[in-house]
């Protein structure tokens, strides 16, 4: 019955949108699973740009800039899965719960989303059919999958925050992002620390809850992995140079934090 429905779902997607979830070194070999559920700003024809106007799509209202390229790249150094969202968190946010007002939002930021205005219920589910829950049953399947296998796993997602937000200049060039467990994510901004001239958010601009984030709560809090969620300031990634260094950083951070909590918290 899934399967059915699965394919009724997808049917609705034409022949060249992409798969509502996408896989890259789905055989890596590292004990890191990366996530990027703003990845990218695809909206399929049907839904006719939301009536969003097409400069304003290219905006970090549509997806997290430069979040990708940067997991990619990490991805490739620590030979490490990563499972990313294809499409616009404008159709539904993957990182929010269902219920959350903004996992449809009407407004982001200061654009209306005209697209989004008025959806009833029914249209509403039938997006998150469509993108929400294949994306998320594709993490759990990993998750179960290397459970099973009794291989351990660091859950790190990657995003992009925009410098400024309603006026304000946020100063962090990182933030690193937790719930209920800081530890993992204590150890990744104790090393970003070190020597380093950057200013690293604690729990910013986005602390991670049950009703602000999906993700973290659902995948990783409940089974008890290790977890952070990694946001760069988009002008800092926006350009391909500014792009590498990061996923540089990032890889030898992820590595030097994995070090120290297998030294400290593994059994």
């Amino acid at each position: 019955m899934k399967q059915t429905v699965a394919l009724v779902e997808l049917s609705k997607l034409g022949p060249s949108d992409p798969p509502p979830v996408r896989v890259e070194n789905g055989d890596g070999s590292s004990d890191f699973l990366l996530v990027s559920e703003h990845a990218g700003a695809h909206i399929p024809s049907m839904f006719g740009g939301l009536g969003v106007p097409p400069e304003d799509l290219a905006k970090h209202i549509a997806y997290d800039i430069g979040a990708l390229a940067v997991a990619r790249s990490v991805s490739k150094q620590l030979d490490a899965v990563l499972i990313h969202q294809p499409y616009s968190r404008l159709l539904v946010d993957c990182n929010r719960p269902p219920f959350a007002p903004d996992s449809i939002p009407e407004k982001s930021e200061d654009i209306p989303i005209p697209g989004n205005r008025n959806l009833t219920d029914a249209a509403a589910a039938d997006r998150r059919r469509m993108l929400f829950h294949p994306f998320h049953e594709r993490i759990g399947a990993e998750l179960t999958a290397r459970d099973a296998a009794g291989r351990p796993t660091y859950f790190v997602t990657i995003h992009s925050f925009t410098p400024v937000y309603h006026g304000f200049q946020r100063p962090w060039h990182v933030g690193i992002q937790y719930g209920r467990d800081p530890r993992f994510a204590g150890v990744v901004m104790d090393i970003l620390n070190v020597g380093s001239s950057l200013t690293v958010g604690d729990n910013v601009p986005y602390p991670v809850t049950d009703v602000s984030h999906y993700t973290i709560p659902f995948h990783a809090e409940s089974r008890g992995y290790p977890h952070a969620m990694i946001e760069i300031r988009q002008d800092l990634v926006e350009s391909p140079d500014g792009q590498v260094e990061w996923a540089d950083r990032l890889a030898e951070v992820l590595t030097g934090a994995q070090s120290s909590w297998m030294a400290s918290y593994a059994a």
